[in-house]
């Protein structure tokens, strides 16, 4: 094959991956639908839907030689087609063997390509996940195979002219960053149309001051005019003729530039308000190709709640609403994993098992819902529901007071809305162990982060037996938005308007000390004061001359969570681009990008989640020599690892040690209860498979013993059932890891927690 034909084989692949990713999403979408039991004639709509889809699909796969996925849809055809003949519906292990299917065909897509160019005519195939037929009678046809595909060089027949063309999201991205790149355009006029208006305002004080010296050079004019005409008069000072005469031509010359520069002033204000139109239009309608609706995001929704709800026992239908309303592409990538997360709580935490349903007298399948509704035309509102059990307030409560974040005593005079938004704290978890899927408290932190850093709001409500609801306001686009330029310890930074409730103005007198930190008072409630220096650890300005009489502070934050940040000045309001951080500065505390001001001076963005954060935890202050370090070999955590297998047990040997832990290891739970009757330990990581005595077994009789029964036990396992899962519930585990998903990520998270 030439170099040509291969650069065209690569982009037709490229183009056939976006066209088979719809087909698979077809395919996935009518097999839910076949798995709620449809009347006859509706099952053979979705059987004929989805047996159309595996038939394009293959015939595409072979026209570019995708083989891998050639061979996976003429399992799939050949399935539909037995159904088509016997109209049944399969049983529930056929749907899962067709979602393992779909789920191989999306990786084959997904992976590396390895070359374009099959060897011997042909490219090796992996393994597929069989689909059985439901009738014997219809046998599953092996793939033939595919020669390589011939590609005419010469000039292609005129397609039709059509009213839609796919552009790749690269190109789209690229177009919305130059746009973007105008508002600096924007922004200059701006500054040049001040300019021009300070230069016109200088000319007004040089007028001023012409208009107080005129009585004197009219006097001067005269007397040198006196002593011109006549020769008896005293003689004038030297050269005063010649002054006189600049004078006056200095006046005209200053007149004329007077006039330049009004027609300046005007040409720049038209230019800024030509300009700036120009630019908005261009970033609308730039910003409108990359609005997509969210049921672009949402197609992967009821798939992946169904197999959660099979892996778990549990039994729910996904209910989505307002999918077609349009959102910036940006946000819904941003917000893709939030969203992952809310649905696997609705299945994890919120839904209760079919036969726990009906003993509480509701319908044994659940319903979640995935809602979308427009909110003051440039907003939107996302909502994530169950019917579930809704948030049990108390554990959350007390999941606060074991991580520190409150004292018992706020937590009995706490109010359910506000225990309610201890969920969103981070650490804040009511799951009995730690799993794979939740456990750790980061997800619904992670999912309020998201959602502020993209100038939105989340909230939520729950009722106990009846459900909970998550609410999430986000803005439709990603848009430049309006910062307030404030200095501190003279360097320039921007906050975001949007996120500063007000600016205020106080005395030193009005500073009060209560609980050893300053507070202002505002509408009669004090909120706490930090100086903003303090908050980003800038080291202190001295400043001569008189003190100062105010002091200029921002109020940021939200109900009880507000504090004044005190600033040198608040120097004026103005739109911002926003330039996000690349790698290794994709994530610096305290800031959330960087613009470029008018001037051309560059400021940074602040975060004002990550502030408000680090002001609840003193304003910034340096932290103790201790933090991060372990110096004082009594403080560090001794960990006991319980693992039949060499290999497993020197790898979480070595992990566990590179942490900065003691580590212990024991061959099977027998030895490992023997050594713990005899040493103190702050944590045991165990197998579950192991001879003499399993770790459930071991976890059990830890339970048992008065002295170990506070001894948190992990435990890392092949064994992923939901049975097996639950019996480590049941026998008291803390945390459940399974080897198949193993990240050392997630074991370092689970002990951090765990070990002191």
């Amino acid at each position: 094959m030439s170099a040509q034909e291969e650069e065209f084989l690569k982009s037709l692949r490229a183009t056939f991956k976006i066209e088979a990713g719809e087909h698979l999403q077809s395919i996935a979408a009518g097999l839910l639908a076949l798995e709620k039991s449809p009347s006859a004639s509706e099952r053979r709509g979705h059987v004929e839907t989805v047996f159309r889809a595996a038939h394009s699909l293959k015939g595409a796969a072979r026209a570019v030689n995708f083989v891998e996925v050639e061979s996976i849809c003429q399992s799939l055809e050949n399935t539909f087609a037995s159904w088509k003949r016997q109209e049944t519906v399969p049983s529930r292990q056929e749907m899962d063997a067709l979602h393992r299917s779909l789920d191989a065909a999306s990786e084959a897509l997904d992976a590396p390509e390895q070359g374009t160019e099959p060897s011997g005519g042909q490219t090796a195939s992996p393994a597929v996940a069989a689909v059985k037929p439901a009738s014997p009678s219809a046998p599953v046809e092996a793939a033939p195979a595919v020669a390589p595909p011939t590609f005419p060089l010469g000039a292609p027949e005129k397609a039709p002219v059509a009213d839609t063309v796919r552009i790749s999201v690269a190109k789209l991205d690229a177009q919305l960053l130059e746009a973007e790149e105008m508002l600096a355009v924007k922004l200059t006029t701006a500054q040049r149309a001040v300019d021009a208006r300070g230069l016109a305002s200088e000319l007004d004080k040089w007028n001023k001051e012409w208009a107080a010296v005129q009585p004197e050079i009219r006097a001067l004019r005269q007397k040198s005019e006196r002593s011109a005409s006549s020769p008896a008069a005293a003689s004038p000072l030297p050269g005063l003729a010649r002054l006189i005469e600049f004078v006056d031509w200095n006046h005209d010359y200053i007149r004329s530039l007077d006039g330049k520069i009004t027609a300046l002033r005007q040409t720049t204000a038209q230019d800024h308000a030509v300009t700036g139109k120009l630019v908005d239009d261009l970033l609308e309608d730039s910003k409108k190709m990359l609005m997509l609706p969210v049921a672009t995001l949402g197609a992967m929704f009821p798939k992946l709640v169904r197999d959660l709800c099979r892996d778990q026992g549990k039994e729910a239908d996904l209910v989505m609403r307002g999918e077609e309303f349009e959102i910036d592409k940006r946000i819904l990538e941003e917000m893709k994993d939030p969203f992952i997360h809310l649905l696997r709580n609705c299945v994890d935490h919120g839904i209760e098992k079919p036969e726990q349903r009906v003993k509480l007298g509701k319908l044994p399948r659940a319903t979640i819902t995935f809602a979308v509704s427009p909110v003051n035309g440039n907003k939107v509102e996302l909502l994530v529901s169950d019917d579930g059990a809704g948030i049990e307030t108390d554990k959350v409560k007390e999941a606060a007071v074991q991580r520190g974040l409150i004292s018992p005593e706020q937590a009995r005079g706490m109010a359910e809305p506000e225990a309610l938004a201890l969920i969103f704290q981070t650490d804040v978890s009511t799951s009995p162990i730690i799993t794979q899927l939740s456990g750790r408290g980061l997800g619904l932190a992670i999912v309020r982060e998201k959602a502020e850093k993209l100038g939105g709001r989340v909230s939520v409500e729950s009722q106990r037996n009846v459900g909970t609801t998550i609410r999430i306001a986000l803005p439709v686009a990603v848009a430049t938005f309006r910062g307030i330029l404030v200095e501190v310890a003279r360097r320039m930074f921007v906050l975001p308007t949007a996120q500063v409730e007000r600016v205020v103005r106080f005395k030193a007198a009005d500073v009060q000390t209560v609980e050893d930190r300053e507070t202002l008072s505002l509408n009669g409630r004090a909120i706490s004061l930090v100086r903003m220096a303090q908050t980003l650890e800038l080291p202190p300005v001295e400043r001569a001359g008189e003190p100062v009489a105010s002091i200029p502070a921002v109020i940021l934050g939200a109900n009880d969570q507000r504090v004044a940040f005190a600033v040198d000045a608040v120097l004026d309001e103005q739109e911002v681009l926003v330039k996000r951080f690349d790698k290794p500065l994709s994530r610096v505390r305290n800031i959330a990008g960087a613009t470029v001001l008018a001037s051309g001076q560059v400021a940074p963005i602040l975060n004002i989640a990550d502030l408000l954060k680090s002001a609840r935890k003193g304003g910034g202050a340096a932290a103790p020599a201790t933090v991060g370090a372990k110096p004082v070999e009594a403080e560090v955590a001794s960990i006991l690892v319980v693992e039949d297998s060499i290999t497993s047990r020197m790898l979480l040997k070595g992990i566990l040690e590179s942490a900065g832990y003691k580590v212990k290891t024991a061959v099977d739970g027998l030895e490992a209860f023997t050594i713990l009757r005899a040493q103190k330990f702050d944590l045991v990581v165990s197998d579950v498979e192991m001879p003499r005595l399993n770790g459930f077994d071991l976890t059990a009789r830890i339970r048992a013993d008065k002295k170990l029964a506070e001894l948190p036990v992990v435990l890392v396992t092949a064994l992923e059932s939901r049975e097996d899962r639950e019996r480590g519930v049941d026998v008291g585990a803390n945390a459940y890891l399974v080897k198949s998903n193993f990240d050392q990520s997630n074991l370092l998270e689970a002990v951090r927690r765990l070990a002191p």
